[in-house]
Parts: C-alpha cells; structure tokens; sequence
C-alpha cells in the first residue's frame, strides 16, 4: 500500500505551493538609483510619457521587475538590481556656478568640475544658488539622495550668514524661531546664535530643516535685513572639511559612505510628527422603526362649552342656527 502524498489531518486539503512572484520596485525609485536624477525628477519625466516598460508607456507608482525592459526615450536603461555601493562627493561650490546641467546662459555649472562615470550620473543632494557658497553633496545613489533631501526626513543645513545692518534684535531671532510668513508659506529656523562680525557686517550660525528656493535669504529679507554673504557649512552629518578651498572636491571614503548610509536609513525610519487631531464627524441618528414622536407644540384645549351657549368657539354652526330660531336642539 502506497502512502498518502500528505498527511491528512481531520478534513483539511493540503496547501498549495505557491511558486514566489519576481521581486518588483516602484520605477521611478529604480531610475533614481540608476542615476538619472532624484526620485522627484523621475517621477515628472514617467508623467511626461518618455518612459516605457515592456513597450508600453507606463505611469507614475508603476512597479518593475528584474525581468522587464525599460527604455526612456527609446534607450535602454539598464536597472541597479545588483548596484555597487554608492559614491558620495562634497564639493566646495563657489558663487557664480549654478547647480544645473542646463543653463540657457551658458554660466559655468557645478557638473563640470565632477569626474566622469560610467554607467551612473551624479546626482545633487539639493541646490545652492548662484551666488551662494559651502558645502554641495553628490552621490550616485537615489535612495540617499531622497532620504537626504524629502522635508519628512527632517535633514538639518547650517549655513554661515552675514547680515548687513545692525545686530538683530531679540525679538527678530525670537521671530525668525517662531515662523515668517513667506510667499509660499511660512518658514523658520531651527537654531540661530551669533558667531562674530564688526561694523556693519555681523555673522550668525543658523540651521534650517528644509530647502526652498532662497529661503534663508528670503527669511531675512521678511524682517527687513540684507544678507551679504551666505556659506553653507552642514549638511546633516557632513560638514564642511576646513582644508577643502573653494572649487575643491573630496570623496568620502567607503566606511564613510557606509556611516552616511546607515545614517540616513535611521533618519528615514524615523516616525513623522503627529497631525493635530481633527474634530469627529458626528454621525446623523439612526433611524428606528418605532413611530416618531411628535415634538410640536401641543395647542392649548379650549373648554368645551354647554350645550346651546351662544358665542363659544366650541359650539357647532348648525346647534347655534337651531338656537338663534328657538328650535330645538337634537340630542
């Protein structure tokens, strides 16, 4: 007798084997750790249709597996299923380059002082604008560079600031704490102290946790200062080497990628901020089967009047006729 291909246990059929599904990522997250640029910027370029799966143009959120082809605008490019460990610059960056591989000025750029790649592209951890200078990241990794850049991340950058003017008030640093309000929302700074300065010129040391356009100059130009010079000298964990001169680049070293890495990954796994409660919807009664009741207002009972009284509300047209003739009133 040949024995059951299962163990039969009461009245239970056997499990199925299900054979394991190919292991698949969001796109746009593959493209950015190919190099083509942060996760935002793929995201806009699946959204403007040049990307293509399997021959079909695909969608922002689509999702991809080891065994699909992806072309954008008609290239093969060929996805880091297996990538090496990422590369991580910093780069002095001066004032008159911009942080953009295209400019319709033909100004100098900040791509042109990186050494070339094979098969990645250096993507900037944020931006710094043209006539700001400090500390600028790159890296090759597109999970870094969003885990350093998303505001959820809560990434500090700490720039030396020299104001023009008078020394600002406690109350404008007790401002620029609490929040400005700006054009597109309102703003704050993490931390600010006085770092030194003479004359007119005074140097602070502040740290904000977001990266909008202009914002720490816009910050200050809403309380009505100038700021003449601005030097980024943080970015999160790195700072800036103090041998490293302006137009100067460095590369950090394999265990201080593998810090910066593990950094990051703390920083993303980190629980975003509770949103203030909202109110409860109130739910509208059920409504039961039994009968409502009425909630007017009951109307006064007037008093029955006798029989054959004249002038009562009470009594009935026909009765007050038969009364008025002298007749006689039916029972």
């Amino acid at each position: 007798m040949s024995k059951p291909p299962y163990l039969n246990r009461g009245n239970a059929a056997p499990r199925q084997q299900h054979s394991q599904l190919p292991k698949s990522e969001k796109l746009h997250k593959m493209l950015a750790a190919a190099g083509l640029g942060s996760r935002r910027d793929m995201e806009m370029l699946i959204a403007t249709g040049r990307v293509a799966v399997n021959g079909q143009i695909v969608q922002v959120g689509d999702r991809v597996t080891e065994n699909d082809v992806v072309r954008v605008d008609g290239k093969v490019v060929p996805l880091p299923w297996h990538a090496p460990q990422a590369r991580v610059l910093i780069y002095h960056k001066p004032e008159g380059e911009i942080v953009s591989r295209d400019d319709p000025k033909q100004r100098a750029t900040v791509f042109d002082q990186l050494p070339k790649l094979k098969g990645e592209r250096w993507i900037a951890v944020g931006r710094l604008d043209y006539n700001t200078e400090g500390l600028l990241l790159f890296t090759t990794s597109g999970d870094l560079a969003n885990r350093l850049m998303h505001p959820r991340f809560d990434v500090e950058r700490e720039y030396a600031v020299r104001v023009l003017g008078d020394e600002l008030s406690e109350q404008q640093i007790q401002s620029l704490k609490r929040g400005v309000q700006l054009e597109d929302g309102p703003a704050r700074v993490e931390s600010i102290v006085v770092s030194g300065g003479e004359g007119a010129n005074k140097w602070y040391r502040l740290a904000i946790k977001e990266g909008r356009n202009r914002e720490v100059r816009r910050l200050f130009e809403a309380l009505g200062l100038t700021v003449s010079r601005l030097i980024r000298v943080r970015y999160g964990p790195v700072n800036m080497p103090p041998r490293l001169k302006r137009g100067q680049r460095l590369e950090l070293t394999p265990d201080e990628v593998a810090k910066l890495l593990a950094w990051s990954e703390k920083a993303a796994s980190r629980k975003a901020p509770p949103r203030p409660e909202s109110k409860p919807r109130q739910s509208r009664p059920q409504q039961s089967d039994a009968p409502k009741k009425d909630t007017r207002a009951a109307k006064p009972q007037q008093p029955k009047a006798k029989p054959g009284e004249e002038g009562s509300k009470a009594v009935h047209p026909f009765r007050r006729r038969l009364a008025t003739r002298g007749g006689k009133q039916p029972g």
